[in-house]
């Protein structure tokens, strides 16, 4: 592994997450913040980083991350779409434990669109016999 610039996409609901990574000290930046700073939740954080700790390579990356779209949730699930996969561009060797943790699937699931002549989605106007 030279010094080279890995790139991937990864998406999640609306949010899709620009990942650019390179061996280094495991310094990890989204929207020009740290990690720390832009994800006040833990368990955000600790989604974001299940790739590096499934593959043993914590620390030896630095992430560059442009984020956009959707809340902080979905955010942090695209990030961690996008370092798997940028993991795997970097070392093809990392595909399998990632493959079976089910990293890089793309997770589809979004918001049903509301329909017309309806308050919701699945909701109704209540029902009126008389």
């Amino acid at each position: 592994m030279a010094q080279e610039l890995h790139y991937a996409t990864g998406k999640r609901k609306t949010s899709v997450a620009r990942v650019w990574m390179r061996p280094g000290s495991g310094q990890i930046t989204v929207n020009k913040r740290p990690l720390e700073d832009y994800m006040c939740r833990e368990s955000d954080r600790a989604l974001v980083l299940e790739p590096f700790k499934l593959t043993d390579t914590v620390g030896k990356f630095d992430a560059l991350m442009n984020v956009k779209g959707d809340g902080i949730s979905g955010q942090a699930g695209a990030m961690r779409h996008g370092i798997s996969r940028a993991l795997v561009s970097a070392d093809p060797e990392l595909r399998d434990p990632l493959k079976k943790e089910g990293f890089l699937t793309r997770d589809s699931r979004m918001k049903e669109r509301k329909k017309y002549g309806q308050p919701g989605a699945r909701a109704r106007f209540q029902y009126s016999k008389r």
